[in-house]
């Protein structure tokens, strides 16, 4: 581990919780681009997205007190966990995914092979993600950058762990089309 980044984070974390507003605009130029990605895979909007950033901000400061360092990178993780409680908040509050809390007996759907992404450039796939369904796409999201279990999810969505493990594969096989299509298109040119 840096020896510096200990030092800096450990610094930056003691500063936010001592209210220093260097410290907030520290946090946001280190931290800033990656949080608001992490926000624009649940909230794809602009404007939306905004208002949960600065909601977001306002929970780290406001909760700093109960962030304990756990080595390097620890800050930017405590972060993140707190955009995607917000961003989640937000959806369940637009009623976004709402289909997904009735427990809804879906049928089995085979999943597609996954398409090769070489040669596809990560804003195409960031792109192709957004365009998923909300539920869909906050399943995804939470199982695949979140490292959640259809069980933790389902506790997280109040869904049974069956709906989330049904939602990936749709969201999965939809994805996959998407990539297809786009790979066709990419050769017609």
């Amino acid at each position: 581990m840096n020896f510096f980044a200990k030092n800096k984070e450990e610094n930056l974390s003691r500063r936010l919780r001592n209210g220093d507003s260097h410290a907030m605009r520290e946090f946001y130029a280190l931290y800033g681009t990656y949080l608001t990605a992490v926000c624009l895979r649940y909230v794809p909007d602009e404007e939306d997205m905004r208002d949960v950033m600065q909601d977001s901000m306002v929970q780290v400061i406001t909760h700093i007190s109960d962030f304990t360092y756990r080595g390097e990178g620890s800050l930017r993780a405590w972060a993140s966990k707190i955009v995607v409680s917000q961003s989640l908040r937000f959806l369940r509050e637009k009623k976004q995914y709402e289909w997904m809390m009735h427990d809804v007996e879906l049928p089995d759907v085979q999943e597609e092979e996954d398409p090769p992404i070489n040669g596809i450039p990560p804003d195409v796939i960031h792109q192709l993600v957004t365009e998923l369904p909300t539920g869909y796409r906050t399943v995804f999201n939470l199982y695949v950058f979140e490292g959640m279990s259809h069980q933790e999810i389902a506790r997280l969505l109040g869904i049974k762990p069956d709906t989330s493990a049904s939602q990936l594969c749709r969201a999965k096989n939809l994805l996959a089309k998407k990539i297809k299509q786009y790979q066709n298109l990419q050769k017609q040119l």
